[in-house]
């Protein structure tokens, strides 16, 4: 590794010492030592705060699981920590007294390691948690010696240098150790990170190694994962090589490992972290990141290679099956579904958005409004339309031109768009920010949506502000609007959704169509679990609503039908089968794609199907109506 390319590394270590940091100050971890380390970091985002508070609670409960293990022979227990840069993980370990009579030693490049030395040294709190200094002790690769606490600095990939420096600290390749890297192994050469997986499994005769790091490099958010730290000129090597939790695992296999497991952060989470935790969690700052929270988690993994009888036998994550990482068979489904791509990238990067709605406005053309994404280079809200436009066998993709007797797009998310006819379409909720509702319910107008408009002119939307809406329910997003049929008359059911404070909704109400008033209607039925970011689509007059997320952000895989009656409305839950994947926003597990809108429109006994896809739109059209129909695009 050269010095510029260590250096970069040096940097990421840095930066991720003031995200643990940031997190601490903000309520997520309970690490009071990390602000002595790091004391001034700048405040990072919600979802930053997020993803290092899984990560140490993964960390965490690995620690845990080692020190409370049984085992060892009567020897005292080891934690080895690789590229352990500003980490506070000891001094909360030891501050807790949950460390018990276990030696630790941290691992990194010399210069972070004599930082963190002088940083320790003049720190009170700290010096007496790492226990009386013996300098008489410190020589050559060590730069601190404490009672239980050692801190080397010198280079991973000198696996010669590293034993020596080591065995001179007096670790003891007998006693039960844990070895620990968090996104460390990543920045080093494949050859050099597996020489010292290896040589772990070699060198201790009964061991942990616990591994948090990155997966998924290939699909869209992988790939701008790969980016950001290409660009921190800090490459992740092994991400290729080692791409998924299959990979990872015969990886510590081959060199050497008894046993293996691994789960994702999204399954940790939903595991690991209950119900109280996580409503404690919701409540610290307004978050409304939920795709990329999920994303995220499904990219970063926590992996325990095991070795040595007694230790093999330690529960590392209970109730978790263990996975035999078979190739997923296709899903099998009566009848066939055909996809083509009827606009890639043609040149117009409003398309590449999240948090949008599209609708189908008029018979040959797609409308797309709000979301987040990309406006001159600067990453905000949406405030133009745009439009998808089909002429014979081909698309036109062009933004919207606003009538000046109308009003401006207000640049909402999250809300909803439902077509009442032809060019017409009523849009309901959304938010500014996590703590700013939309509140208006506005009409949308498409002139010349009878198709009057040449292939070459520019499509004209005009924005009506409706009146108020006596007795709507709470403002909301991340709901779902649909058309249903009560007594003969059109009324727009609005169910579930987010409202300020990060509530999640269960109520509804019935909008009249022709009236744009709520109706009290009668509905019968257990009250489903409050959700949002789930789907909903019209069903022979009422409406079937599927997935989301409930108020602990569990995803569901539940499938419910508002059944028509003939007094109003019954909650009936529905069986699929097979049993319908929990998602959220019409996520696939397997492509990691967002499909932000779904239009069904029935013609006779066909049905079509077209969903917007990042830059791209989707038409799908089937002979049949499925309750779930997966499509692989």
């Amino acid at each position: 590794m050269g010095p510029g390319r260590e250096a970069a590394v040096r940097g990421t270590g840095g930066s991720s010492a003031a995200s643990k940091s940031s997190a601490a100050r903000a309520g997520y971890t309970q690490d009071r030592f990390v602000l002595r380390l790091v004391p001034r970091p700048g405040r990072r985002a919600p979802l930053i705060h997020r993803g290092y508070y899984v990560r140490a609670r993964a960390v965490g409960h690995c620690a845990e699981a080692f020190l409370r293990g049984g085992g060892g022979g009567g020897r005292r227990r080891q934690v080895l920590s690789l590229g352990a840069g500003l980490d506070a993980l000891f001094f909360g370990l030891r501050g807790e007294g949950r460390l018990g009579r276990a030696a630790y030693f941290e691992v990194d490049f010399p210069q972070v390691a004599a930082r963190k030395a002088a940083l320790i040294a003049a720190d009170e709190a700290l010096a007496a948690l790492a226990g009386p200094r013996a300098a008489e002790r410190e020589s050559g690769a060590v730069c601190y010696a404490g009672e239980d606490y050692w801190l080397l600095g010198l280079d991973l990939a000198d696996l010669p240098k590293l034993e020596e420096a080591l065995r001179g600290a007096g670790l003891d390749p007998q006693a039960p150790t844990m070895l620990l890297a968090e996104v460390v192994l990543t920045y080093m050469e494949v050859e050099r990170s597996d020489a010292l997986i290896q040589w772990a499994a070699k060198h201790f005769s009964q061991a942990w190694f616990v591994l948090y790091e990155q997966i998924h490099p290939d699909d869209p958010f992988g790939r701008v994962m790969q980016n950001h730290f290409t660009q921190c000129r800090s490459p992740l090597c092994s991400l290729a090589q080692y791409p998924t939790l299959k990979a990872q695992h015969v990886r510590f296999l081959q060199k050497g490992w008894t046993a293996c497991h691994a789960i994702d952060m999204n399954e940790f989470y939903a595991r690991f972290v209950c119900g109280d935790e996580r409503r404690r969690i919701q409540a610290l700052e307004p978050f409304d990141e939920f795709e990329e929270w999920h994303l995220k988690c499904s990219h970063y993994f926590v992996l325990v290679a095991l070795k040595g009888d007694e230790l093999c036998q330690t529960p590392v994550f209970p109730g978790v099956e263990e996975k035999a990482f078979l190739p997923l068979a296709p899903p099998c489904f009566a009848g066939t579904v055909a996809t083509s791509v009827c606009a890639a990238d043609l040149g117009i990067t409003d398309l590449r958005r999240y948090g949008h709605r599209s609708v189908r406005i008029a018979p040959h053309a797609i409308l797309t409004t709000g979301g987040f994404g990309d406006c001159r280079g600067r990453h905000c809200r949406l405030t133009e339309l745009h439009v998808l436009i089909k002429y014979g066998d081909g698309w036109r993709s062009d933004n919207v031109c606003l009538a000046k007797s109308g009003g401006a797009w207000d640049g909402r998310l999250f809300h909803t768009v439902t077509l009442l006819q032809a060019g017409w379409a009523i849009v309901v909720g959304g938010r500014l920010s996590p703590v700013s509702p939309a509140l208006e319910v506005c009409g949308l107008r498409m002139l010349g949506a009878d198709g009057s408009s040449t292939p070459h002119s520019c499509p004209v939307m005009e924005i009506i502000r409706l009146p108020p809406v006596e007795d709507l329910a709470l403002p909301r997003w991340r709901h779902t609007a649909t058309e249903v049929v009560h007594q003969g008359e059109a009324h727009l059911f609005i169910y579930g959704g987010c409202s300020r404070g990060q509530a999640v909704l269960a109520d509804w109400c019935f909008l009249h169509l022709e009236g744009l008033c709520c109706r009290q209607v009668p509905v019968e039925g257990p009250v489903p679990v409050g959700r949002h970011s789930h789907s909903a689509c019209g069903w022979e007059g009422g409406a079937l609503i599927a997935g989301g997320l409930e108020a602990t952000e569990q995803a569901l895989g539940t499938v419910l039908y508002l059944k028509p009656t003939e007094s109003g409305f019954q909650w009936c839950p529905i069986e699929t089968c097979p049993p319908l994947t929990p998602s959220l926003d019409h996520a696939s597990d397997e492509e990691n794609l967002i499909l932000e809108s779904l239009c069904y429109n029935k013609i006779g006994t066909r049905t079509q199907l077209t969903c917007t896809v990042g830059s791209c739109c989707w038409w799908v059209e089937s002979g049949f109506m499925a309750l779930q129909c997966p499509v692989w695009l």
